[in-house]
């Protein structure tokens, strides 16, 4: 375990996006798995049967290349500002491995830097467990390692809302006769997750679903929909294990028979459209609503939005003291900086440390 003292004297000097990774070509498929279940035994032919939906793409997720564009607008976006920090990619399960980034970050010489998770919500799997990973690749490299900072939460950005909004009024102008008023459903989808796990992924009021709830609202609100509907998808685990419902497919069948006539999905649960938005929803619930005879348009991303990038500056800023450009639109994350440092948590009784996958 690293028990090095925090150089809080040292100024920040590096950033660092931390994902999930995902596999590039067909042989990574399965090694990606064992890294996604490391520590639970669970046999090859078995990864390769979840594996499919990778398979399907050729074994490629767009994960990678969709931070390989974050990171390169980042940049650009840091040259246009004065940000003058280098930008270091490590991912929690494939290539470039976080305990491999941290030892490159050592050898740097990097003593202090702050960490972009790319996840918007609280939650295990949304925010906690990239502390969990932050420690473990600490601990990999030892006492030279260097300080490493998450940034805070970033559901209830402006920005982040404002690009959602964009988004799905994009979708809204693609869609044929859409009518928010009478016919056109606006359903908002996240990844679930057990129930017990959101029973504990935050404070009263701002638990994983209500964080959802409160985007989802806000986006609603300033498009003009009085009615719209949250769901969710990619459910994995044990099926009597109670999970967030209903499944988009369900919905999208119970609106077809309440004679809902077309849809705009926005997965807003997630920042870019990686292998659970385009399987999930442009493949399972595209093919659905048309077994349905429903219209449907997915809207984007907000990762796509200039905005994004924007946000992400921002918060930098706002932690290096150059200024405060940051507007939280939920009390509870006003005023927000580094929220943990070295894989502590954000703050007691934040979220639980039970899996959620």
């Amino acid at each position: 375990m690293n028990n090095a003292p925090l150089l809080q004297d040292a100024p920040i000097d590096a950033l660092l996006v931390l994902s999930f990774g995902g596999p590039e070509g067909v042989d990574d498929v399965v090694p990606f798995l064992e890294n996604v279940t490391r520590g639970r035994g669970i046999p090859a032919e078995r990864l390769r049967e979840v594996g499919k939906h990778y398979f399907h793409f050729d074994g490629i997720s767009p994960i990678n290349e969709l931070n390989r564009s974050i990171i390169d607008r980042l940049k650009r976006e840091f040259v246009r500002r004065g940000i003058e920090l280098p930008i270091y990619w490590g991912n929690r399960n494939w290539h470039p491995m976080l305990e491999q980034t941290v030892a490159e970050m050592t050898a740097d010489g990097v003593r202090r830097a702050l960490v972009f998770g790319t996840s918007a919500y609280g939650g295990y799997s949304a925010c906690r467990q990239y502390h969990e990973d932050i420690a473990r690749g600490r601990a990999a490299v030892g006492d030279d390692a260097p300080d490493l900072e998450k940034l805070p939460q970033l559901y209830a950005n402006e920005m982040f809302v404002a690009a959602n909004v964009a988004a799905v009024e994009a979708a809204y102008a693609k869609l044929q006769g859409a009518d928010f008023a009478s016919g056109t459903r606006l359903v908002f989808t996240a990844h679930s997750i057990p129930e017990t796990a959101d029973a504990e992924a935050g404070p009263e009021g701002h638990l994983y679903s209500e964080q959802l709830r409160f985007v989802a609202a806000q986006v609603a609100d300033r498009v003009g929909a009085a009615q719209w509907d949250l769901v969710w998808q990619s459910r994995s685990g044990p099926p009597h294990i109670p999970w967030l419902e209903p499944d988009i497919c369900d919905h999208l069948e119970t609106l077809a028979s309440d004679g809902i006539r077309s849809v705009i999905v926005a997965p807003i649960g997630f920042v870019s459209d990686h292998l659970e938005v385009v399987w999930d929803l442009d493949t399972e619930a595209a093919a659905k609503a048309i077994e349905l005879g429903l219209g449907f348009v997915r809207a984007g991303t907000a990762g796509s939005d200039d905005r994004f990038i924007t946000m992400i500056a921002d918060l930098i800023e706002r932690r290096l003291g150059i200024s405060d450009n940051v507007q939280e639109l939920c009390p509870f994350l006003q005023g927000a900086t580094g929220v943990g440092v070295n894989g502590t948590v954000c703050a007691p009784g934040c979220c639980g440390a039970q899996r959620s996958d």
